[in-house]
């Protein structure tokens, strides 16, 4: 059962999210009011325009996190050949699609246990913020979990409100943190079946065309699925870690597959409230094809597809890296945390 949380009440969570230090407790309220559809800003600001056009009159700012309604969506008459086109209409103006989050706000009612091993779950609402707990601190901020993330839940506790929290157990930090248990979604294990298994496996393969920013995925010779994507940034200053931006070119195939993933070094921890740095939690149906790190992956921090945006992974729509996480070998449908294996082709070019 989903229950349905008043953008008014959302905001006020935001609010107590963005706040001091200390924690207060959040009561949502449910609301059976439609608020129509949602987007996140998801850069730090985005400019409101008064025409659907980058060159019109900036008439406001939206910032990280806020909400806004969105009306209808349409593309500009006039624009370069390469550039996406989508804009949408909003409260006072214009605000161009690339960094905004389509979302929804639903609650869920929370499990009565958890499985041995974890269950995974998906984010139903535009963002919660997670807690650590100790006997020395209390509760204490951590990550922003953004809308369709995924998280490994390990456990059930009693939250600073007295509601259920889910214990999100992460694998790059040594600490587990909480989030509401409503805000949370279990993934059924149906959802995870595999796409296309009587298919043999060396029958399968991805073909990726940097040119055109496009995913093909082919049983047998036919085409069977085809995305847009986001692929690497060329980068002319080395990255520190020295793994280079660009996506790479050549003949790969799948090695790892998890279901979430934490992208970064894990810096935030312990309540380091910086939300431009580039640390991303829970990055879901994230499957591993060239060493380096480089992945398909579903994407929540932009919704520029058909553009090159990457750090050198390929960014896909969430829905769209699903089904590649599916349709792939080595299957992992349990799931667990991490499925290697000699897995699908992956054609980059």
């Amino acid at each position: 059962m989903k229950r349905s949380l008043s953008r008014r009440d959302f905001l006020k969570l935001g609010s107590l999210a963005l706040g001091g230090l200390a924690f207060r407790p959040f009561f949502p309220q449910e609301s059976d009011q439609d608020y129509g559809d949602l987007a996140r800003i998801a850069i730090r600001e985005i400019d409101l325009r008064a025409l659907p056009d980058d060159q019109s009159e900036i008439v406001g700012k939206r910032y990280r996190d806020q909400l806004v309604q969105i009306y209808y969506e349409m593309e500009a008459a006039d624009g370069p050949e390469f550039y996406n086109r989508l804009w949408y209409r909003a409260w006072g103006g214009y605000l161009h699609s690339a960094y905004l989050q389509r979302v929804q706000i639903n609650f869920n009612q929370p499990l009565n246990g958890i499985p041995e091993g974890g269950q995974l779950g998906e984010v139903t609402v535009p963002f919660t913020q997670s807690y650590s707990y100790s006997r020395y601190d209390g509760w204490r901020h951590e990550y922003r979990l953004y809308y369709e993330t995924t998280h490994w839940v390990t456990g059930i506790d009693e939250g600073p409100d007295g509601e259920p929290w889910y214990r999100i157990t992460d694998e790059l930090q040594p600490v587990d943190y909480h989030i509401p248990a409503i805000h949370l979604r279990p993934i059924l294990a149906e959802e995870l079946t595999p796409i296309s298994p009587d298919v043999p496996a060396s029958d399968k393969r991805i073909e990726i065309e940097l040119a055109r920013q496009t995913l093909t995925a082919f049983e047998s010779g036919e085409q069977v699925f085809q995305t847009k994507v986001s692929t690497g940034v060329s980068r002319s200053t080395p990255p520190q870690n020295g793994i280079p931006t660009d996506t790479p070119k050549g003949h790969f195939n799948i090695y790892s597959k998890m279901p979430s993933k934490h992208m970064g070094d894990g810096n935030l921890m312990r309540g380091d409230f910086d939300l431009e740095a580039y640390e991303l939690v829970g990055v879901p149906w994230t499957t591993f094809f060239a060493q380096g790190g480089y992945a398909l992956h579903g994407t929540y921090w932009h919704n520029n597809f058909g553009w090159q945006m990457s750090h050198g992974c390929v960014n896909m729509r969430n829905e769209d890296a699903r089904w590649i996480f599916r349709w792939t070998t080595p299957v992992n449908d349990k799931p667990e945390i991490e499925k290697t294996g000699f897995g699908t082709l992956v054609h980059v070019f």
